[in-house]
């Protein structure tokens, strides 16, 4: 297949696209970024690469991290980490109060932000040095030791830290958080605000795509068939906010967001395809993205249905 031609079509059909997503300002560094950025990088399992645009131009990967985090924390904790985190999509927005009182501090899924802080917990039980493990860890699934934290976007956050506070608090108190909550927040922020390119995202990403025996090069970083089915699963369900049903009716695959407006997403033992474009939709994902990611499941008509 022309993946090229096929991603230059998309370029071309959406060059006069309306995009009335807007970029996020409530972390602060985010919005001082050029909404018209976009870049796109497909990672094939047979070695192919396919780019468009700024695909090599880093940016804040937020919440997509959050895959990136369960990853490690599965390697280090095992099924055990179930015990604190649920698997069902929650419906409501990636940062609500209520619903987490009400399930008694345990969080609808890891993809949520308290989801995501009970996984944190997780992992600064197990790691030494909880912010330079983590960091070399992405390092090493992207295969590039240039990958670094954005440390203005991480003070940033920090800086506007109250809702993450209350909800890391809250389930401290309902005996789901083990550390300390300011190191636990500082770790949680500054995961998100890893920066990395779509090339480097989509190359991490290749890790969940559940590689044959044959592939031999890539067995030893990717993780393990039954802990891709798992992840990939929830990637499916719970990716992106409570629009993740819309993204896998419109799209088809699973994939994980983030409000730097970065998406990725991937169709096991096929390809990962990271896609950046700032403007967000009202429910917190790149407008862009999710319509250039539909174009190209609906061009190739290949996805996972």
């Amino acid at each position: 297949m022309n993946y090229q031609a096929i991603l230059e079509s998309i370029q071309s059909d959406l060059k006069d696209y309306n995009n009335t997503g807007k970029v996020a300002t409530y972390i602060p560094e985010l919005g001082k970024v050029d909404a018209s950025k976009f870049g796109l990088h497909l990672n094939c399992i047979n070695g192919n690469h396919y780019h468009l645009g700024a695909s090599q131009e880093r940016f804040s990967i937020q919440s997509i991290s959050k895959v990136l985090s369960l990853a490690f924390a599965l390697k280090l904790e095992g099924n055990k980490l179930w015990n604190r985190v649920d698997v069902e999509p929650s419906g409501d927005p990636f940062n609500s109060l209520v619903q987490l009182e009400y399930e008694k501090g345990i969080p609808r899924n890891p993809f949520i932000n308290a989801g995501a802080l009970v996984v944190s917990d997780i992992l600064m039980s197990h790691l030494k040095n909880p912010k330079e493990d983590f960091l070399q860890y992405v390092r090493d699934i992207a295969g590039d030791q240039s990958i670094d934290y954005d440390t203005s976007v991480a003070a940033s956050e920090m800086q506007h830290k109250y809702r993450n506070a209350a909800l890391a608090h809250l389930m401290k108190d309902f005996k789901n958080i083990n550390n300390d909550v300011d190191a636990l927040l500082d770790f949680y922020f500054h995961q998100c605000a890893i920066a990395m390119s779509c090339q480097q995202l989509a190359q991490a990403f290749s890790i969940f795509l559940n590689y044959s025996k044959q592939d031999q090069s890539q067995q030893a970083l990717a993780v393990p068939p039954m802990l891709a089915k798992r992840i990939n699963a929830l990637m499916l369900t719970c990716g992106f906010y409570d629009e993740s049903g819309e993204f896998a009716f419109r799209v088809g695959l699973p994939g994980k967001s983030g409000v730097g407006g970065g998406i990725v997403a991937l169709h096991p033992k096929h390809y990962s395809i990271a896609v950046w474009s700032p403007p967000l939709n009202e429910k917190g994902n790149s407008e862009l993205g999710m319509k250039v990611l539909e174009l190209f499941t609906s061009k190739t008509e290949i996805s996972v249905f």
